[in-house]
C-alpha cells in the first residue's frame, strides 16, 4: 500500500501544493537594494552639491568684486547758498550825459576854428568857419537864375493882363488869352523853383559857420586851419558833462532790489576818501542772456566837473534784500561744446550731467544761476570722459562735501 494513502487526502496533496508556497523567498532581499542605491545616489549628488557651492559663491563674490572694482570713484560736493551780503559793489562805466559829434554839412576849407578841447561853450558859440568858394559860386549863379525868372514872369504877367483886356474887345480869341494866363502861371512856378533852389544854397552857406548845438565841453577838435572839409567829416566832439549817465551791469540774483529811484555810492579811484551820491533812472527790462545780468543806468550830478566822463568807477548798492545764489567750487566745472556741465550723482549712483549758468567769478567759486538745486551732489575735478548714465561710487558717501 502506497504510504499517501494511508495518511489520508490531506496527506496526499500535502508534497504537491509546497513548491507554491514556497516560490517568493528567493525575492525577498530586492527592497533593501533599492533603498541602499537611492542612499548612494544621494550621497553623491550631496558630494556634488558640497564641492561646488564653495566655487559657486567664490565665482559671485569675485564677479561681485570685479563689478565693484570697474566703478569709477568719486568725491562729491553740495551747492550751498552764497553769502548774503547788505552792499553790493559793481564795477560801472561813467558817461556824459549828452554826447555828439559836430559835423560840416558843407564842403571847403577850415579858415580858422574859435575852440580848442576843454573848451566849455554854449548853445549857439561859433566853433569853426569854413571857406566854401564853390558854394558861394553856385548861390551867385542860383540868384541870377532867380533874377531871369523874375524878369520873364513880370513880362508874362504884363502880357496876360493885356490879352485879357483885348478878349473884352473881341480882338483875341479866348484860345490866345488862355495860352497866355498858362504862360503867366508857368512863369510864376519857374519864379518859386528859383526861389527854393537860392534858399538851398543860402541854408548850405550858413553852415559854414560851424556852431554848438548844446552847451557843454569840447573833448575833441580834429581839423586845424586850411583841412579840407567833407560832408561826413567830424570836427569837434561836445559833451555835456554837468550830469553824468553811470552805466553799470547788476548780477541776476540782485536784480530784485534794483528799482527806479534807489540810490547808490559812486567811487572813482583817481578821488580817493570821496564818494559821489547817484541814483537809478532806468534799466534795460531785460536780462543780458550772454552775461546774466541787468544793464542800469545812474544819474549824478557833475556842476564842478569834479568827475571826468569816460573814466572807470566803482558802485556801491546798500540795503539789497536779494537771495544770494547757490555757489560750487570751480574744480567742479566741466566746459564743453554743448556749454558749462557739471556732473550730479543720483540716488541710484549714476551720473547724470547738468548744463549750468554761471554768475558771478570768486575765484576758488562761482556763483551757479541755473542747472543745480541746494542737495545735489556735485562730482569734484570730473574726467573729461564722464558722461551721463556713468555707474560711480562715492568716496565720501557721507556727502560731507560742502563749499568753503
Amino acid at each position: 500500500m502506497n504510504p499517501t494513502e494511508q495518511n489520508g487526502t490531506s496527506a496526499r496533496e500535502t508534497p504537491a501544493t509546497r513548491p507554491r508556497s514556497t516560490a517568493p523567498l528567493p525575492d525577498r532581499p530586492a527592497p533593501r537594494l533599492g533603498l541602499l542605491t537611492i542612499v548612494i545616489v544621494g550621497g553623491v549628488i550631496l558630494a556634488v552639491i558640497a564641492g561646488l557651492l564653495p566655487r559657486w559663491r567664490q565665482r559671485t563674490r569675485l564677479v561681485s568684486e570685479t563689478k565693484e572694482l570697474g566703478l569709477a570713484t568719486v568725491n562729491v560736493v553740495s551747492a550751498v547758498p552764497g553769502r548774503a551780503v547788505s552792499t553790493l559793489t559793481l564795477p560801472a562805466e561813467i558817461r556824459a550825459v549828452v554826447e555828439a559829434p559836430i559835423y560840416a554839412r558843407a564842403s571847403g576849407f577850415v579858415k580858422k576854428w574859435y575852440v580848442d578841447i576843454g573848451g566849455i561853450v554854449k548853445a549857439g558859440d561859433a566853433l569853426a568857419d569854413i571857406d566854401t568858394p564853390e558854394l558861394d559860386q553856385e548861390l551867385t549863379g542860383a540868384r541870377a537864375v532867380l533874377a531871369q525868372a523874375e524878369a520873364t514872369l513880370a513880362l508874362a504877367r504884363t502880357t496876360a493882363e493885356r490879352w485879357a483886356d483885348l478878349l473884352k474887345t473881341s480882338s483875341v480869341s479866348e484860345q490866345e488869352n488862355a495860352e497866355k494866363q498858362a504862360d503867366l502861371k508857368l512863369k510864376l512856378a519857374n519864379v518859386d523853383a528859383a526861389k527854393a533852389n537860392v534858399h538851398r544854397y543860402e541854408d548850405l552857406q550858413s553852415f559854414t559857420h560851424v556852431t554848438a548845438p548844446f552847451s557843454g565841453t569840447i573833448t575833441a577838435r580834429l581839423i586845424d586851419v586850411g583841412d579840407l572839409i567833407g560832408s561826413g567829416r567830424e570836427l569837434f566832439r561836445l559833451a555835456d558833462t554837468d550830469k553824468l549817465r553811470i552805466f553799470v551791469r547788476v548780477p541776476q540774483s540782485a536784480t530784485p532790489s534794483i528799482a527806479t529811484g534807489l540810490t547808490a555810492e559812486l567811487a572813482v579811484p583817481e578821488i580817493p576818501g570821496r564818494t559821489f551820491t547817484a541814483k537809478v533812472v532806468r534799466t534795460a527790462g531785460a536780462i543780458d542772456t550772454s552775461s546774466r545780468t541787468l544793464l542800469t543806468e545812474l544819474e549824478v550830478d557833475n556842476a564842478k566837473h569834479e568827475i571826468l566822463a569816460g573814466s572807470y568807477a566803482q558802485v556801491s548798492f546798500g540795503e539789497l534784500r536779494a537771495d544770494p545764489a547757490l555757489v560750487l567750487p570751480s574744480n567742479t566745472l566741466l566746459f564743453r561744446a554743448e556749454g558749462t556741465q557739471v556732473g550730479v550723482v543720483e540716488a541710484d549712483g549714476q551720473v547724470l550731467l547738468h548744463k549750468v549758468t554761471l554768475g558771478r567769478d570768486f575765484g576758488r567759486t562761482l556763483e551757479i544761476l541755473a542747472g543745480v538745486k541746494s542737495g545735489d551732489r556735485v562730482i569734484v575735478n570730473p574726467s573729461d570722459s564722464l558722461v551721463s548714465g556713468a555707474a560711480v561710487r562715492i568716496a565720501n558717501n557721507n556727502a560731507a562735501g560742502t563749499v568753503k
